[in-house]
């Protein structure tokens, strides 16, 4: 196992190693790594990693989530139309 001080940046050859980037492993110099979540990553592996975030949930969770929410709202409509439909009409002050 080499250490870091002998390594070299993979872009930058003449320059020494300063941090080694937490996704791809391999050497860097300080000009080509940033700080992105806690974690020092080379200007490569950053977009990949916002990328894969910004994906969300599939179009299959969501109308998974849809058609839940649906059927929750229609039971509870429907139970709430039901009640009041047995609700008596002298309740409203009408005719017997």
């Amino acid at each position: 196992m080499s250490t870091l001080a002998a390594e070299r940046c993979l872009l930058h050859p003449g320059r020494e190693a300063a941090v080694r980037c937490m996704e791809c492993r391999r050497y860097f110099c300080r000009e080509c790594v940033t700080e992105h979540a806690g974690r020092m990553l080379c200007a490569h592996c950053v977009p990949q990693i916002q990328n894969a975030g910004e994906r969300g949930p599939s179009i299959l969770l969501w109308s998974a989530l849809s058609a839940v929410t649906f059927l929750f709202a229609w039971i509870v409509f429907y139970y709430l139309g039901m009640g009041f439909a047995r609700i008596p009409s002298s309740f409203h002050g009408g005719a017997p």
